[in-house]
Order: C-alpha cells, then structure tokens, then sequence
C-alpha cells in the first residue's frame, strides 16, 4: 500500500473553547481536514510560526484556508475601515511557508484568504472592501452567511479541468483580487470578479476564492492531494540534490 501524502494546512491561533478548557489554541476547521483525508491524504495542522520552513522538507503539499484578512501593509496600501486588524503572526508564517513551497515547487491549494496569499506573493493587489467597487454585498452578504453565484472557467485550467465551464460557488469575502499579478486567472464571477488563479508553470498552484470545505466539492480536494501523490522528495534546507537522502515515514 503506498504511503498516503502528507499535507500540512495552516492554522489559527484563536481563543477557544471545549471540555474544560477556554484557551489560546491554535484550530483549523475539521472540514478542511476531512476534504484532505476522504481524498486520500495525511493532514497535518501547521501552527503559525514564523521561525523557519524546514516543516516542508516532511510535506507532499500545503494548503492555506481561509481567515482574516491579510494585513494590507502586504500590498502597499492603508488599512481599510472594514479591512480586519492585522494577524502579523498568521501573515508572516504563512507566507515564509508559501515563498519555500513555491521554491520546492510543492502543490499549494489556496482557499478564500489563501487565495489572496497567493496574489501578493506573485506582485498583486487587493480591493479592500467589494461594495465599494461593486456596488452590492453579494459576496459576503452577512457575516457568517454565505451567498451563492455563478462562475465561468478559463479553457485548459487546473480548476476548469475540475469544475467544467461552470459551476455555482458559494461565497463569504469582502476583500477580492485587484492585480493578479504573476498569476492567469482562471474563473471569474458574474460581475467580473476573479474568482480562481493559478501558476501554470507550477505542478499546482491553485487559488479559490470560494469554500469547497463547506460544500463538500470533493473534486477539488482529490486533484490537488492527487498532485501532492505525485510530488517527488524535497530537498531539505542545506543539502544539494544528490545528496544523502532524507528519512520520512512510511
């Protein structure tokens, strides 16, 4: 039996409760990690840490949820009056992890804020706050209530090799891509939106702006572990191909 890949996701440090405990804990919601585990992969959850990336070196693949929004510093602009306050803690670890896994050219599925991740990385820019451009809150239509719309797919895209030409997505986020960057976009919502973008140049690279998560949209989850399954061996942090192989578990 092969041995399943392992694919750290990005947590959160949060005040939580359970049992008897109401602590700082660092989370993740379990349905990111049963997206990961019924597609046949190993989750592992990744507290931030801003320290260094050597975790990779054991991963097949990362994935970054979704969360609050990223400091706008990140993108040279002020802090919006409806833009979150700063997570430096979350921001500064999970983009040291995506700068070393876009090095190591490991799969990378980003959700929601994971997605806006990626854009920043690759040059790009935000909108702050979607009504303001848009006119209308049907991306985020409430805190804590999803809406609903259509998007259409790029020809010959990761995502339109998933979804078809279409599909109807949910949606919770006041913040959207501006400047993709050095990313294709590759859907877009009804209003013109850019709802997906991707790396062609990567294995998977891969940037939703919507919850499979919470839909349940297997599809997603078993192309991008599937892509992790097929990652060779990084090469650790000081040692050049070639060199002694590094152990993991089997």
């Amino acid at each position: 039996m092969s041995r399943r890949p392992v694919i750290g996701i990005a947590g959160y440090r949060e005040q939580a409760r359970w049992n008897i405990w109401d602590t700082d804990a660092t989370v993740i919601q379990q349905s990111f990690v049963r997206g990961v585990t019924q597609a046949g992969g190993r989750a592992v959850v990744l507290p931030p840490d801003s320290q260094d990336s050597d975790v990779l070196d054991r991963l097949d693949g990362l994935l970054l949820p979704g969360g609050a929004d990223i400091d706008p510093a990140h993108f040279g602009q002020d802090r919006h009056p409806t833009t979150d306050q700063p997570r430096p803690d979350r921001d500064a670890g999970e983009l040291l992890l995506l700068r070393a896994a876009l090095d190591r050219n490991l799969p990378v599925l980003g959700v929601c804020c994971g997605l806006q991740l990626l854009v920043i990385l690759y040059g790009g820019t935000l909108h702050q706050h979607l009504p303001d451009l848009l006119g209308h809150t049907g991306h985020l239509p409430s805190e804590g209530v999803l809406g609903e719309h259509e998007v259409t797919f790029s020809a010959g895209s990761k995502a339109a090799a998933v979804y078809g030409r279409s599909a109807r997505v949910n949606s919770h986020h006041h913040q959207g891509v501006a400047e993709p960057g050095g990313l294709r976009v590759t859907a877009r919502s009804d209003d013109g939106l850019p709802e997906a973008v991707e790396d062609p140049d990567k294995r998977f690279v891969v940037g939703v702006q919507w919850h499979p998560e919470l839909s349940g949209d297997a599809a997603l989850f078993a192309a991008f572990v599937a892509a992790c399954h097929d990652a060779p061996l990084p090469t650790p942090t000081g040692l050049s191909a070639g060199s002694r192989t590094p152990v993991r578990p089997g």
